[in-house]
């Protein structure tokens, strides 16, 4: 048996010594070399760097039309009509629609002409000339003795007389009290609500506007009013 030659010795010398550092290396850190390689997200200091506020850029508006010529009028057929819109516009107004409130009187529909200061009143379809101050004794002060010391309409129960007489009765009765809107008195509110009427308080104008409106709408067996021309100021 021949001796090993020495390049044998030195290759199983060097194969020792790389064995023995790699067992020495997996005895000091084997976790390291068991676990897989994982990579820890890099924390940033936010707190060293403060944050900058946003900027809002406002929006351009556009600029203003310095005209009202809006162009050529349009030719297509889908446009909206607004004519069509108004659902009263086929309605028949009734004859006595107030056609124009005077100083002394009113102008209706129908062509009647109340003057010389007098009143109206207004129930199923048919017009009445109204003189509530007949019910006051004072001559020529009558008319401003409707009303009473506390600013309110007050007049007689008789006044409301042809309400009491009249079949269907009204639901609404508008009062029309000539320039100005006075606030009525509770005994005569309740006389009115006791012949199952609703009372709405207008001054003359806006009182016979809502009346062609509301009997347009839902009938003049419905809708009743009772006005004073616009030339009675009341109490002064």
């Amino acid at each position: 048996m021949h001796p090993p030659s020495p390049q044998l010795l030195r290759a199983l010398r060097s194969s020792i010594q790389a064995n023995s550092s790699l067992s020495a290396c997996r005895a000091s850190c084997p976790a390291r070399l068991a676990s897989p390689l994982s990579f820890a997200p890099r924390r940033s200091n936010s707190s060293s760097y403060p944050a900058r506020p946003s900027r809002i850029v406002p929006r351009a508006q556009p600029p203003k039309p310095q005209t009202r010529d809006r162009g050529p009028r349009s030719s297509e057929t889908t446009q909206t009509d607004f004519a069509e819109l108004n659902v009263l516009g086929n309605l028949p107004t009734p004859a006595t629609a107030v056609d124009a409130c005077l100083d002394d009187g009113f102008h209706l529909d129908n062509g009647i002409k109340v003057t010389g200061g007098d009143g109206v009143l207004l129930v199923g379809g048919e017009a009445f000339t109204w003189r509530p101050w007949q019910a006051f004794s004072g001559g020529a002060d009558a008319k401003s003795m409707m009303v009473n010391e506390k600013g309110q309409f007050e007049v007689a129960e008789e006044v409301w007389g042809l309400l009491g007489l009249v079949w269907p009765r009204p639901d609404l009765l508008i009062l029309g009290l000539g320039a100005s809107v006075f606030p009525v008195s509770p005994e005569t509110k309740r006389h009115i609500n006791s012949l199952g009427i609703r009372v709405e308080v207008q001054d003359t104008r806006n009182a016979a506007a809502q009346f062609n409106l509301l009997a347009t709408e839902r009938g003049v067996t419905d809708v009743a009013a009772a006005m004073i021309p616009i030339g009675w100021r009341g109490r002064s």
